[in-house]
């Protein structure tokens, strides 16, 4: 029998301190927003200056998830999943309105919920049309604008809305069908690694389509889908608001963008400098999730332009 000698420390090891939960730490939550139990997270000490991270197609919180704990030594971050997206609940259709102006009014109802009465908005994708009438709604909660990757110019759509497009002039079946093919998994993950570089779509983790189409991937909620991309066409008569808002309002703004990309290239970017002349714009070479691509270059950027708009 082979004997094995273990050893013994001579004299017990000093007891250590426990090791505590980290600072940044993003906290997962739910909470009831008119009957609906809502999917969020929060990151941040509940009364530093508030980031609200409205999220984008085809996404939810989940895409906010590494930028959250990045600033929160200082902010408080809150990203919610709107009704039918991530982890929230699916109203029936006969209740709420799965448009643009049905997101906004979720959206004041879950800032109202959680007594957010002031806060910077960060307005990506679909996000900033919904992020934008919500500050239509209450201009006086609004301290800043952080946009990245939204458009509200039609002059400068990228070439990837020709089949939305087309369906506009033409709602027929076969049109019709172009966009239901993009309500898929295959679809999903076109949307995440279409434009960036073959260097660049290695960083973008399949989490982002292979987690979420399950979640999307019910009647209720490819329809809602559709119904979205349905209503852009509706959503451009927003745009002159939305211009309007931020002309007469002048929030300090950031705009900060990845020109890879088929929907807003880099002239829906410049185009905010016409409402925005003072507006900062720091252009980078990735895509539409360059928060998934390029977010170690993007937090200083952010950090400073958040640091001087809670400072003035």
């Amino acid at each position: 029998m082979t004997e094995r000698t273990f050893f013994k420390p001579s004299t017990p090891p000093h007891a250590a301190s426990p090791l505590t939960v980290d600072s940044g730490a993003v906290k997962h939550r739910f909470t009831d927003v008119d009957g609906m139990r809502i999917f969020y997270r929060e990151a941040g000490p509940v009364n530093a200056p508030v980031l609200l991270l409205p999220h984008g197609y085809p996404c939810s919180s989940f895409q906010y998830r590494r930028l959250m704990p990045a600033l929160a030594d200082q902010w408080r971050l809150v990203a919610p999943d709107y009704p039918g997206f991530g982890l929230s609940d699916t109203p029936p259709a006969d209740t709420f309105g799965f448009d643009f102006d049905a997101y906004a009014g979720f959206l004041e109802a879950f800032c109202d919920k959680l007594a957010l009465d002031r806060y910077a908005l960060y307005l990506h994708d679909y996000g900033s049309q919904i992020g934008l009438r919500l500050a239509i709604r209450r201009p006086e909660r609004v301290t800043a604008v952080i946009i990245q990757n939204g458009d509200i110019y039609e002059d400068t759509l990228g070439p990837k809305y020709r089949a939305i497009q087309e369906y506009w002039r033409d709602p027929s079946a076969k049109h019709r069908a172009v966009l239901e093919e993009a309500v898929s998994e295959d679809g999903f993950r076109a949307e995440f690694v279409g434009e960036v570089s073959a260097a660049q779509a290695p960083q973008i983790p399949p989490d982002l389509w292979k987690l979420h189409w399950p979640l999307m991937d019910t009647p209720p909620r490819r329809k809602l889908s559709l119904k979205l991309m349905e209503g852009l066409k509706k959503n451009l008569e927003w745009f002159p608001r939305y211009q309007a808002y931020l002309r007469e309002h002048q929030p300090p703004a950031l705009i900060v963008w990845g020109p890879n990309d088929g929907y807003m290239p880099e002239a829906s970017a410049r185009a905010y400098l016409r409402d925005l002349p003072k507006a900062e714009l720091v252009l980078t070479d990735g895509g539409h999730w360059l928060l998934e691509t390029h977010l170690e270059q993007v937090v200083p950027v952010i950090r400073r332009f958040l640091s001087a708009a809670h400072s003035r």
